[in-house]
């Protein structure tokens, strides 16, 4: 069966929400805190981005991408 184009999207972009990407995919507080975010319990959370969250922490653009491929393998787990 193909997937949809919505399927084959990834669930976490740079513009994800941290909040949002906590609370629907648990799996990836491990992924955060590898990656030297803990954004787990920070009061910003809840309406940063991902990209923002990152920035914020020193990471570029390269990290910010390899951030992103560990959520989206830890959300689809």
């Amino acid at each position: 069966m193909a997937k949809t184009k919505k399927e084959a999207k990834d669930a976490i972009t740079k513009d994800t929400p941290l909040g949002e990407v906590i609370s629907k995919f648990p799996k990836t507080t491990g992924v955060f805190l590898k990656h030297g975010l803990h954004c787990i319990g920070c009061h910003v959370a809840y309406w940063e981005t991902v990209e923002q969250g990152a920035a914020g922490h020193g990471m570029d653009k390269k990290k910010l991408e390899e951030l992103l491929r560990d959520l989206n393998t830890a959300a689809k787990s």
